[in-house]
């Protein structure tokens, strides 16, 4: 059977598309991304015509998001309720779009005529520019960005607090692009551009090395509980009274300064939350000198409502409210055209405001604690806001949506990348894990086994300073990308 080749290359791409997901969490296998985007690149350079280019990279991009987003499907379907054929189809539907991406990226740079200019320049710039941009646009999906690769054991991550995940990443593909040019060069000159990516390699690891923060104050003891309700049971009205007791009883088991729950640990509305259940909580923190922090949907009025983090203990009471929030899952995008597919999800919130985007970090415990909740800290730039006035990171998140699939680590290296990026301490508690523990230089200290009832603890140091990434954030790095591109493409002089 003939096969178009345009089809045979898609389908190559589309393989190593997948093989590159082994180089995020749980796997790390950092340098195998760019080995991947590297034979990409070869296969886009040799590619006939423009329509066997924008396969190669369509196909690259779709087993990328097919393998690495696949638990889409698992909250659709699973907790989601949405009929297998039609979650199937929103699936993969969802992954086209994402793969559009580096689709539109490689077969643009591919029109650059000088081949060290379109390996090394064009190519690079182009990809992470398509990278901010899916990060972005309808208000962003920065999942598997090339940069989150390196963290926290690749030597490119040491360019985290530099400049941050996508510099990281225009890094990583210009990685991929030199070791085009190496084999294309051959054994005389491929030494060239092999130095020259022994030296941005070299220059990370040396930059792993640099203190950017410091400690500050007194160590605090923090406690993460990690309820382990599960999501088919979470929001029955049967279970309230038991999760209310699992997470009190968990609470006066602690001993420690701060103690932080999970994104909506408690599934009723703040107002409606027990006052004997508040009270044992509030006498028990200040009997400890300590804070609470609880997660829990906060109603402002009939019309509006928040996904928030509430502080009750020794500190006045206050609240972080989630300002970035998922479309379909917090908030429903062109309701007039789209409200009809939610209505077939289980999905009990569908209609929550956004928190104002300037919220300071919470003053709890001694310690100045910046909140995001959920995949609100797979946005760096929005991380940032809160720094370099916060001394701790604090996520809480409810993945227990996705079920035992790639997502919770996968958000858990996205928090390593986070800790890297700020040189702070970041805290997580989930519902079913990966609650953990994780040093600002991206370690995991210590970590909740998944799928159980536990509770993690240790005794930190919050950090103050700020690095150069806290200070610049990711324009730098975006407005390089354009730069690239279009010095690719237009050179001053003939570049062999």
């Amino acid at each position: 059977m003939n096969v178009a080749p345009w089809i045979r290359r898609a389908a190559a791409a589309f393989g190593l598309g997948a093989i590159s997901v082994t180089g995020f969490a749980p796997l790390y296998l950092f340098p195998v991304p760019i080995l991947a985007l590297a034979l990409v690149f070869r296969l886009i350079e040799r590619a006939p015509d423009a329509r066997t280019r924008f396969g190669t990279g369509f196909g690259y991009g779709l087993g990328v998001f097919l393998v690495g987003v696949s638990w889409v499907y698992v909250s659709l379907h699973d907790f989601g309720m949405m009929p297998a054929p039609i979650a199937a189809s929103v699936t993969l539907l969802f992954c086209a779009y994402l793969a559009l991406f580096p689709s539109c990226a490689l077969l643009a740079a591919a029109q650059v005529r000088s081949p060290v200019l379109r390996r090394c320049v064009a190519m690079p710039g182009a990809w992470v520019f398509a990278e901010w941009a899916r990060g972005w646009l309808f208000t962003g999906f920065p999942w598997l960005a090339l940069g989150y690769s390196q963290a926290p054991h690749g030597p490119l991550a040491g360019f985290g607090p530099l400049a941050g995940v996508y510099a990281v990443g225009l890094l990583s593909a210009a990685s991929a692009g030199l070791l085009v040019h190496a084999y294309a060069l051959g054994k005389r000159d491929a030494w060239r551009p092999v130095a020259a990516m022994a030296l941005v390699w070299g220059a990370g690891w040396g930059l792993k090395l640099v203190e950017w923060t410091a400690p500050s104050g007194e160590p605090v003891s923090v406690s993460l509980l990690q309820g382990n309700v599960p999501q088919e049971m979470k929001w029955r009205p049967e279970v309230v009274a038991s999760t209310l007791q699992r997470y009190e009883e968990m609470v006066l088991a602690t001993q420690s300064r701060l103690v932080v729950l999970p994104e909506t640990a408690l599934p009723l509305f703040w107002q409606e939350v027990p006052t004997q259940f508040l009270d044992r909580i509030r006498a028990h923190a200040r009997a400890n000198r300590a804070d609470v922090l609880i997660g829990v949907p906060e109603r402002a009025n009939r019309q509006s409502y928040f996904n928030s983090l509430i502080s009750i203990g020794s500190s006045p009471i206050q609240a972080y409210r989630k300002s970035h929030l998922v479309p379909f899952g917090e908030f429903i995008p062109l309701r007039p055209v789209l409200g009809a597919i939610v209505q077939t999800l289980a999905i009990p919130l569908t209609d929550f405001s956004r928190g104002d985007i300037s919220q300071r970090p919470l003053a709890v415990a001694d310690q100045k604690v910046a909140v995001n909740i959920c995949y609100e800290d797979a946005f760096g730039e929005e991380i940032i806001r809160q720094l370099p006035e916060a001394t701790l990171l604090v996520n809480v998140s409810n993945v227990a949506w996705f079920g035992d699939s790639l997502a919770p680590m996968q958000h858990l290296q996205i928090a390593q990348m986070r800790a890297i990026e700020t040189g702070r301490h970041m805290l997580r508690a989930t519902n079913t894990g990966m609650t953990a523990i994780i040093d600002p230089r991206g370690n995991v200290r210590d970590i909740a086994p998944t799928f159980q009832t536990a509770i993690v603890e240790a005794t930190i140091h919050g950090h103050t300073g700020a690095t150069p990434y806290v200070q610049i954030g990711n324009a730098p790095t975006i407005v390089l990308s354009m730069v690239l591109i279009l010095a690719a493409f237009f050179p001053r002089r003939r570049t062999i």
